[in-house]
């Protein structure tokens, strides 16, 4: 296999070029790192709408509608918010599909959550949502990646199994 195939960035540009349907993202642990892989490969313009960086709970309001109340009962490190920041992206970029990450990168707590502790989400174009958790081990920026790189091979397999 070549690594061209290998790039699960690649292969989502690949198949969704294939499709006619875009993606677009909402991160907040990833910080566009997501955004980032995804317009690297050529052919990206065809498929990537967009993304949106939304550190803060008020940017994750304000810009993607996640709701204020479900931030303050769910915590912003929930698949509630993750799904709700991904359906956002959808909504905001005018994509099909929409990618979600949320988490504590660490070296403190956040929200109530240990350090690497991750909730990523794929919003499909049918509007079902895929939250994922997981709990990473490393630094902050060995989180990020790994959150980078799992959020894109989550993708990856849905469309392979056409969610």
């Amino acid at each position: 296999m070549s690594s061209r195939q290998q790039n699960p960035a690649v292969r989502i540009i690949d198949v969704l070029g294939a499709r006619g349907q875009t993606v677009a993202t909402a991160e907040s642990l990833t910080a566009g790192r997501v955004c980032v892989e995804l317009t690297a490969p050529p052919g990206a313009s065809r498929v990537v709408c967009g993304g949106v960086v939304a550190y803060l709970p008020r940017v994750k309001t304000e810009l993607l509608g996640v709701p204020a109340e479900m931030i303050a009962t769910a915590g912003v490190v929930s698949a509630e918010v993750a799904g709700a920041m991904a359906d956002g992206a959808r909504a905001v970029c005018g994509a099909q599909w929409g990618l979600g990450t949320t988490g504590a990168a660490g070296p403190k707590h956040h929200d109530g959550q240990p350090p690497g502790t991750v909730w990523t989400c794929v919003a499909t174009p049918s509007g079902r949502l895929y939250p994922q958790r997981y709990v990473l081990d490393g630094d902050r920026d060995d989180v990020c990646r790994a959150t980078t790189d799992l959020i894109l091979r989550q993708l990856l397999s849905l469309l392979d199994s056409d969610a």
